[in-house]
Order: structure tokens, then C-alpha cells, then sequence
């Protein structure tokens, strides 16, 4: 059985269900209880540890009666705004389950206190994972709330020095409307170009985009090299995450809490 249990739900986001040891379970971002019940009772996993990145209420919906119905530990960044947290973590910070070393990675912008979880490679995990939560996505970054475009640019610095082999899980599928912003800035970028249309392929036939390698992650995305199209020029009133000015070329279209 694949240790990894990659769970849509809220129509974008995804919850991630990760085995380990003999039946226990950790979860990360648990928007929806009820979707994680279902498959730890199917499996008959234990759940003892949930993750969160950052305290919006589609990252932690599910959390309070996952903890009342399993007696895990809820793990975050932020006392304050993490409903029924037990645990507040810190840059750095390594979090251990069974002999799984989960590093915690500070990555404000998205919000002042958002976290990552870097899970070291093992037996079960050979590349390691990255759970990023809003802070990369496949193609993009979070929308800037909490932090300055200067605040955002370090926290990606720091997830593009984990090991190219790490494998990326994000937060929501907004993977066709990043690669359509990235050509706005690249529009000749052919790597760009072919990412889209695997993204719209995989669209097609039902399925999430929720993962990348870091190397993919480096090479296809305008945030991780710093471009962006200065010489735009429209009415938007975001500020573009690549440069941190208001160059026209900002998202519009996401929810406020994505």
C-alpha cells in the first residue's frame, strides 16, 4: 500500500494522509473530518498526529473532531488561531513519529505564521516530501495576505535549497491558472508550455494535480526565478508575487482565504 493517501476536497484542496509503522497515520491540512474518517476506518490506521500549515479555515475545518474522535495531537504555527492546537512549532524544529524526522519549515507570506513540513527521506520515503500547504503550489505561490512580497521571496528561497529529488505536495489544484499567469510573463517559455498541457490533460481524464519534483518547481515557475513582466501594464490592483510591485500581472481570481 502506497504510504501516501492524496484526498481532494472543497472542491480544490487537498488533505494528505500519511501511513506509517505498523498502522499509524499522521494527516496534513484536514479540511474535511469526515473524508479522512473514512479512509483510516477502511485501512484501520490510527491517527495520531495532524499537521497544519497555516490557520485559514480550509486547512483546518476537520481538525477539532478528528482530535475529538481519535485522540490525536494537533500540530501548527499558531496558538492563537489554530482551533484545539496542542503543539506550536518553530522554524527549524524538528517533529518526530516513530523513527520519521518531519522537519518544520517557517515560510511566512501567505500568513505571518505559516509553516512546512519537509519529511526527510527513509526506507518508505526516498526522494522526501514537502507538504507546502499555501505557500507553493505547482506553477505559483499564495496569495501575499499577512507579508510583504520580500517576506514571500525568502520563504520560496528556502523551499527551492531543499534536494531536487523532494517531492512537493501543495495545498490547493490551481495548477492551469498559474501556468496560464506564467505565460503571461514568459510567453515563449516552451517548458511552460508542455507543463500546461500535461495540466489540462490530467483535467481532462479526472484527475488532481497536487505534486512536482524541486526541480520541476525551479525551472517552470516565474516565483522561483524571480521574473516577472515589469513592462505590463493594466488596471489590476494586486501586487505581483514575482516582483512585489503592481505590474498588472497579479492573480485576480482566487478567493481572499485560498
Amino acid at each position: 500500500m502506497d504510504p501516501l493517501f492524496i484526498i481532494p476536497a472543497l472542491g480544490d484542496n487537498f488533505i494528505y494522509l500519511y501511513s506509517f509503522g505498523q498502522n499509524s497515520a499522521l494527516v496534513i491540512d484536514p479540511s474535511d473530518s469526515s473524508l479522512v474518517l473514512r479512509i483510516i476506518e477502511k485501512h484501520k490506521l490510527s491517527l495520531t498526529m495532524i499537521l497544519i500549515t497555516h490557520h485559514h479555515w480550509d486547512h483546518i475545518a476537520g481538525a477539532v473532531e478528528l482530535k475529538r474522535e481519535t485522540g490525536c495531537r494537533v500540530i501548527g504555527g499558531d496558538k492563537q488561531r489554530i482551533s484545539g492546537i496542542d503543539d506550536v512549532v518553530y522554524d527549524g524544529q524538528i517533529v518526530r513519529a516513530d523513527s520519521i524526522r518531519i522537519q518544520v519549515i517557517a515560510t511566512p507570506g501567505h500568513t505571518r505564521t505559516s509553516v512546512c513540513y519537509y519529511m526527510q527521506p527513509s526506507n518508505d520515503n526516498k526522494n522526501g516530501i514537502v507538504w507546502t500547504g499555501d505557500a507553493l503550489f505547482i506553477g505559483g505561490c499564495g496569495r501575499i495576505l499577512e507579508c510583504d512580497a520580500e517576506v514571500m521571496w525568502n520563504s520560496l528561497r528556502k523551499l527551492a535549497s531543499l534536494p531536487e529529488q523532494t517531492l512537493v505536495y501543495c495545498g490547493h489544484d490551481y495548477t492551469v491558472e498559474n501556468y496560464e499567469f506564467a505565460l503571461m510573463i514568459e510567453p515563449e517559455n516552451e517548458a511552460v508550455k508542455q507543463y500546461l498541457e500535461r495540466a489540462k490533460q490530467a483535467q481532462k481524464e479526472g484527475g488532481p494535480t497536487s505534486s512536482f519534483n524541486n526541480t520541476a518547481g525551479k525551472t517552470n515557475q516565474s516565483f522561483f526565478t524571480g521574473r516577472c513582466a515589469r513592462d505590463r501594464r493594466s488596471s489590476a490592483h494586486d501586487k505581483c508575487p514575482a516582483c512585489g510591485g503592481f505590474c498588472g500581472t497579479a492573480p485576480t481570481k482566487r478567493r481572499l482565504l485560498d
